[in-house]
Formats: C-alpha cells, structure tokens, sequence
C-alpha cells in the first residue's frame, strides 16, 4: 500500500506518533499507515518543494568553512520566516537531494553519537545596495553546522571543538584555521556595523509563505531572548 506522507514539524512529532504516525527511517520522514485516519490530516503533506530552487546557487560557499552571520542580521534565518510545517518541507527536500548525508564531511545522520542532519543557509551580501539574499540551501551535520556557526559555538563553549572539526574535515594546519577565523571575525564586525534588506526571492518564487523577521531595531533583544533560551533549553 501507497504510504501517505506527512508534514510533521519537529515539535509535534509526539503528537503524530500518539495518533498513529510512523517513521520511515530510510526517507526520514512521518506517514500514516493507512488511509482515513482522521487525527493525522491536518500533517497531510503538501506539493515537495523542486530539488533547484528558483534562482538557487548550489555551488556557493563549497567546502566547510566559519559563516558568521552579521548581529544585525540575527533571527532574519529561514526557519524564523516561514511556518514549522514549510520548514519540514525543506528539510524533507535538502536532507533528501543530499543523499541524507553531510554536504561538507560526507557522515550521515547518527542518533548514537547525536550526528543530526541539519538545513543551513549560504547567503550573498552586497554592500552597495545591502542586500542580504538567500543563494543556497545546504544539508549539514551537526559537527559541521556548529563550527560554521563559529561565533555561537564559542558562546556555548565549543569552540575548540569547532577548530578541532574545521582542520579535520578540510586537512588544514592549526595556524591556517587560526588566520580563517581572523578573516571570519574582521568580515563579521564589517558586516554587523549597518542593516541588511532580507532577500527570500528563491523561497517565496516557489510559492513559500514568508512572515517578515523583526524590525532592524527589535533584533538585538530577539537574539538575547534566543540566546537566553538556549542556555535554559527546553521547557
């Protein structure tokens, strides 16, 4: 029998499983066993998303490398503008159109070592029209996904880690991360020193809701309520 797919966010996957949901560990995804079960069609599973996005980039930002993104960019993410339920259709296309497998490394998801598969964004900034603009989506481990979010990884005390993980995967010396983490940081305080106009034409030329992010001027006290609760978890 034809399995039915599901659009089951992260945070109501308890919820599917209790009315019936299984896992397809293989697709890694929510279906329901059968049809008619009523207490899973609000997760019936819209159109996929194309594995190109309109106007997407895939060859941008290759290889694994620090990606800070600028403070005045903070919760301006993709995950921050659209709904739970269109953020599992990405994750669903991007895990899926990478073989489920790290873009970066090459691991696969790995629950024993808590190794997950994780969407990230690759951004194009132009400085004369301060443009922040989507240009790729790309599928990455958690290893990988921590040392590109380099600045994060040190507020959480992980910084050493990342390093450690950025001169493995790239057969770089210890100096040489050293110098890209310089560049990384001049390049973020260059960036973090004005606005940014976001640009989610790739999503929303698909036909994406988005819901705009925080004004320029809420985002610092956006960032310090995120960075709070990831400090107490989750409630």
């Amino acid at each position: 029998m034809e399995r039915i797919w599901l659009d089951v966010p992260f945070d109501e996957k308890d919820q599917a499983k209790a009315a019936g949901a299984r896992w397809d560990t293989g697709r890694r995804s929510w279906y329901a066993p059968r049809p008619g079960m009523g207490e899973l069609e609000r997760w019936t599973a819209a159109e996929p998303l194309p594995d190109l996005l309109p106007g997407e980039d895939r060859s941008l930002g290759a290889g694994l490398f620090v990606d800070m993104v600028p403070s005045t960019c903070w919760f301006t993410n993709v995950r921050s503008c659209v709904s739970p339920r269109d953020w599992e259709r990405i994750r669903r296309m991007v895990t899926a159109r990478a073989g489920q497998r790290c873009e970066t490394c090459g691991a696969p998801e790995d629950r024993s070592r808590r190794r997950w598969l994780e969407v990230h964004e690759r951004w194009t900034y132009d400085e004369p029209t301060r443009v922040q603009r989507l240009g790729r989506l790309i599928c990455l481990c958690s290893d990988c996904h921590t040392t590109t979010h380099y600045g994060l990884a040190g507020i959480r005390g992980r910084a050493s880690e990342a390093r450690a993980h950025l001169q493995k995967v790239m057969g770089l010396s210890a100096s040489d991360v050293g110098i890209l983490i310089e560049v990384a940081t001049e390049q973020y305080y260059r960036r973090s020193s004005h606005p940014w106009e976001l640009d989610l034409s790739i999503l929303t030329d698909t036909g994406v809701t988005v819901t705009p992010p925080p004004s320029a001027e809420d985002r610092p006290a956006a960032a310090r309520e995120g960075l709070y609760r990831s400090f107490r978890g989750p409630r």
